[in-house]
C-alpha cells in the first residue's frame, strides 16, 4: 500500500460515484434475492409470460445474476475502502452480466414476453457495469486507490 494514496484525498465525486455504485448494486441484489425466492402465490398473480421469466430459467444463467450483483456490491465495498481490488471485481461483475444478459436473451422466453422492449434494461445493465469497471480504473491509475 502506498502512502500517497492512502493520503491523497479522494474528491467528492469519487465518494458520489462510489456510493452510488454501492446503491446500484445492492438494488440489483434485492432483485436477484426476489427472483430466486419468488413464492409460487407471487407466481400466480403474474401472466404466463411473466411466470416463465422466473421459472424457465436455467441455472447457470441464475447463477451468472449470483456472481453479477454479488461482486458488483463487493467490488462497490473496496471502492468506497478506496482498495485497487475493486478493478477486478468490477472486471467480474461485468463478464457475468454480459453472460447473463446474453444467455437470457437466447435461452429464455424474455424476448417473446416483452418484445423488443425487453433489451433496453439489459444494455443499461451492461453500460452501467462498463462505466464502474471503467472508473475503477482510471482512480487506481489516478493513485486514489491502493
Amino acid at each position: 500500500m502506498s502512502e500517497q494514496a492512502e493520503q491523497m484525498q479522494a474528491p467528492r465525486s469519487f465518494w458520489l460515484v462510489a456510493s452510488v455504485s454501492l446503491i446500484w448494486n445492492l438494488i440489483g441484489v434485492m432483485n436477484y434475492l426476489f427472483t430466486v425466492t419468488v413464492s409460487p402465490q407471487t407466481l400466480a398473480t403474474m401472466s404466463e409470460a411473466q411466470r416463465v421469466q422466473y421459472t424457465d430459467v436455467p441455472v447457470f444463467v441464475t447463477s451468472c445474476f449470483a456472481i453479477a450483483v454479488f461482486s458488483g456490491v463487493l467490488g462497490s465495498v473496496f471502492l468506497l475502502l478506496r482498495k485497487a481490488l475493486s478493478v477486478s471485481l468490477f472486471l467480474v461483475s461485468l463478464v457475468a452480466i454480459i453472460l447473463q444478459m446474453s444467455l437470457g436473451v437466447l435461452l429464455t422466453p424474455m424476448l417473446a414476453a416483452q418484445g423488443p422492449i425487453a433489451l433496453a434494461f439489459p444494455v443499461l445493465l451492461i453500460a452501467c457495469a462498463v462505466f464502474f469497471f471503467w472508473y475503477a480504473r482510471k482512480v487506481t491509475a489516478q493513485g486514489l486507490l491502493h
